[in-house]
């Protein structure tokens, strides 16, 4: 297993798994939410897991229950319609980043270690972190880094990008810590922290990926089924907060042609759900978790 799974119990119970229904475990990772859900499972119940990463498919136990589907979950939809699924009892997605893929030098996630500025999640992609670095302009790494990593200099940190590459191609972490050490605002390692968030999320287009899962997963669940999201930061939050109230991510009412407000989903959590102080002392990764669960409401079919 990678890591200890974040807020199991509370995950379980967000989800109110029935022995026999069906459930989908979006982001498979090191199998811990998944392990535990089979254990709430019958035997005619069933479990459908998603990763891209290949890394994760040695984790899947030997299990008939279980299938795993090696694909990013924004392909939700047309893989549960392909292993007839199409309707499931609840939806589990942990949007962090597993421990193995931040331990792995050579996966170039981490700041810890020097490695290829790779972060694809998906090995089978072309787009790499160093692609990014060497070959965007100056305009859109500003665009990137301010958006995805909130970084207060973004300008000043593309234009040192675009001096230091014009030198010496950036293709490792530690080459990329050096080219921008003059850049750090504030705490080092947070500021790198950001820098290397911001390039993930455009390597692996992470926020376009988990608004068209969001919008899967509304049509996928079944009326009363479970949606249960844990994220990590504002930017993956806020839209998953928006959906869930609002159906749509601009966070406006939308309303029918009789003037009611249409609500997707019931909030069964009204706040999102923190970490117990118990468990940041035993897994520090959920300490930026939030916790959050949708009941679904309407009959997509309907509303479209």
């Amino acid at each position: 297993m990678y890591h200890i799974p974040v807020m199991l119990p509370q995950c379980l119970d967000g989800l109110m798994i029935k022995p026999d229904g069906t459930y989908v475990d979006a982001t498979f990772g090191g199998g811990g939410h998944a392990k535990a859900i089979l254990e709430k499972l019958n035997d005619k119940g069933s479990l459908i897991v998603f990763d891209q990463d290949e890394d994760a498919q040695k984790n899947v136990p030997n299990d008939d229950r279980i299938i795993f589907v090696a694909q990013n979950f924004r392909h939700l939809e047309r893989f549960l319609k392909f292993h007839e699924a199409e309707n499931v009892d609840g939806i589990l997605a942990d949007f962090g980043v597993s421990s193995h893929q931040f331990d792995v030098a050579e996966r170039g996630f981490s700041i810890r270690f020097d490695g290829p500025l790779d972060m694809r999640m998906n090995q089978q992609e072309k787009n790499t972190a160093a692609k990014i670095i060497n070959t965007y302009d100056e305009a859109n790494l500003q665009k990137m880094f301010s958006q995805y990593g909130e970084i207060i200099n973004s300008k000043t940190l593309a234009q040192t990008i675009i001096q230091q590459r014009s030198l010496k191609k950036i293709e490792t972490t530690m080459q990329l810590r050096n080219a921008i050490a003059g850049c750090v605002r504030g705490k080092e390692y947070q500021y790198l922290a950001q820098v290397f968030q911001a390039l993930r999320i455009e390597v692996n287009d992470e926020m376009n990926a988990l608004k068209d899962f969001l919008e899967q997963s509304l049509r996928c669940l079944k009326i009363g089924g479970r949606l249960v999201t844990l994220t990590y930061h504002s930017l993956e939050d806020r839209p998953v907060k928006d959906f869930m109230k609002h159906g749509n991510f601009s966070g406006e009412q939308q309303k029918d042609d009789f003037g009611n407000i249409f609500r997707p989903f019931k909030l069964i959590t009204k706040k999102p759900v923190e970490a117990t102080e118990e468990e940041l002392k035993l897994n520090p990764r959920s300490r930026s978790a939030k916790l959050r669960v949708a009941e679904k409401l309407v009959n997509e079919e309907i509303r479209r």
